[in-house]
């Protein structure tokens, strides 16, 4: 199950050529196709008409066959096209740009042909460090790192310029400008330039400390100067730019588990580091498992952490495949594919699946036994007696699979914020569009929860609410001082 944002969606538009469509890729014949598909194919199309009215709906695609009329690029379509997927649901949802291949010029002649007059400011960084060095007062003027850029950010005017000093993209290249912050009239507001120069606005700035600076979406460090910072900001702010899954010591009754995503990619990590320190996870008396932030991913992921945190049978109510012909092509693929690396085993498993669902088209299919499945395991560990798990509005799909397994656990409470709620239709799929521009991705199963159990649109509640009046930079404390009935 992965979570897939629109912010994340919308800055991939400009990996596509601007150029005019060929008369056979329009707008309103892209817009068409993605229609059909997702009406025919979406297992979550028809629970959404019925929580919206068909009326709704309608008027929907009439604003929507209206707007793509005057798209004249897939950059200016794509997001048309999104907007149309998100009246069903905020998550599983995608409008994905294919990469075409084609020969590449050198990183200086990119950047000189695609974007001849981007702004500069040129700076020397020996002479910028002399300039920091005299400075009295740390605010967001300095050198920072947010990989793969080094960039200095420079005061002018009313604004804070971002430039690049060293840069591991081929088409940033020094001097060029990164992102500005805004101080107009008292209000603080943000552009960062990503990889392929689209723009990301906010109005979130914060400076942790001293050396933590997050606009937006985007965490840096400050390298220079590199000022004297409290603890508890400097573990914050690993924490939310940790690439990777880690396990530190808080203090003697209290352990600290990092877990930044639940991708396929790191299911080998995650289990390394449990693996590594099982020994002295039951040994300690407390477990902070940070989840804040997570991609969503794969339930796979999370399978060495149950058995640590485990009370009582966990029950996990399944789900069903809506089967039509497209749909279940996906079974095939788990067979022919090498990039999903199926065993034989789940080879034997997905055929079988795709045979049920051939003699099932236009039905959805329980390809289980039993609408619930009860996991149990051999033994409960007398430590960790307190699990507290911590989550935000950025933590959906898999992440809230685990949260429904991870408290059924008597040890287990939730700290932090309402998760963003993208659960009931999963497992997605994406299909190429017959002009081979984009990818459409959409959901090929409805969780039987139900409607009695709905998370879409709702999220998960926290055990423990953590308000606005506690910065973010202190929950791992006060979750701590909970566990440690402080």
């Amino acid at each position: 199950m992965k979570h897939v944002k629109a912010v994340i969606i919308t800055s991939l538009f400009a990996l596509i050529t601007q150029s005019a469509y060929a008369q056979s890729c329009d707008c309103t014949k892209n817009y068409n196709w993605v229609k059909k598909t997702f009406e025919e194919n979406d297992a979550g199309f028809e629970y959404a008409l019925k929580q919206k009215d068909s009326q709704a709906y309608e008027a929907h695609n009439k604003a929507t066959s209206e707007k793509v009329k005057s798209a004249k690029t897939f950059s200016e379509c794509g997001p048309l096209l999104y907007e149309w997927l998100s009246f069903f649901r905020s998550g599983h949802i995608a409008i994905r740009p294919i990469k075409k291949e084609s020969s590449q010029p050198s990183a200086n002649e990119k950047t000189e042909k695609q974007f001849p007059d981007w702004e500069s400011l040129p700076t020397n960084t020996q002479d910028f460090k002399t300039y920091l060095d005299k400075k009295k007062a740390s605010d967001y003027e300095g050198i920072w790192v947010t990989e793969p850029y080094t960039i200095g950010i420079k005061k002018q005017g009313d604004q804070y310029v971002g430039f690049i000093i060293e840069s591991g993209a081929e088409n940033w290249t020094k001097g060029q400008v990164k992102l500005k912050i805004n101080m107009a009239d008292g209000k603080m507001s943000s552009v960062y330039y990503m990889r392929d120069r689209s723009k990301v606005e906010s109005k979130e700035i914060t400076l942790t400390g001293k050396n933590h600076l997050q606009i937006g979406d985007f965490s840096l460090s400050r390298v220079y100067p590199r000022i004297q910072n409290d603890p508890k900001h400097t573990q914050y702010f690993k924490s939310v730019s940790a690439g990777q899954p880690y396990i530190e010591k808080l203090n003697e009754t209290t352990l600290y588990l990092r877990i930044p995503s639940f991708q396929a990619s790191q299911k080998q990590k995650i289990d390394s580091v449990i693996a590594a320190n099982k020994d002295k996870i039951i040994a300690t008396e407390n477990l902070i498992i940070d989840i804040r932030n997570g991609t969503g991913g794969s339930d796979a992921n999370y399978s060495s952490i149950l058995p640590l945190i485990y009370t009582n049978p966990i029950r996990t109510v399944g789900v069903e495949y809506l089967s039509t012909k497209l749909n279940n092509q996906r079974m095939m693929d788990f067979i022919n594919k090498p990039e999903y690396g199926f065993s034989e085993e789940n080879k034997k498993w997905a055929k079988n699946a795709f045979d049920t669902l051939e003699k099932e088209h236009g039905k959805f299919v329980n390809l289980n036994e039993n609408i619930v499945s009860i996991t149990k395991y051999d033994k409960v560990y007398p430590h960790p007696k307190n699990v507290g798990i911590i989550i935000n509005q950025a933590n959906g799909s898999t992440d809230e699979q685990f949260l429904l397994a991870a408290k059924q656990s008597r040890k287990v409470k939730l700290f932090g914020t309402t998760t963003y709620g993208v659960l009931d239709v999963s497992n997605m799929y994406y299909v190429p569009s017959p002009c081979k521009e984009f990818e459409l991705g959409y959901s090929l199963s409805r969780s039987m929860r139900i409607p009695d159990f709905t998370i879409d649109g709702k999220g998960l509640q926290p055990d423990f609410y953590l308000d606005r009046s506690i910065p973010v930079h202190e929950w791992t404390e006060y979750v701590n001082a909970v566990l440690n009935g402080k």
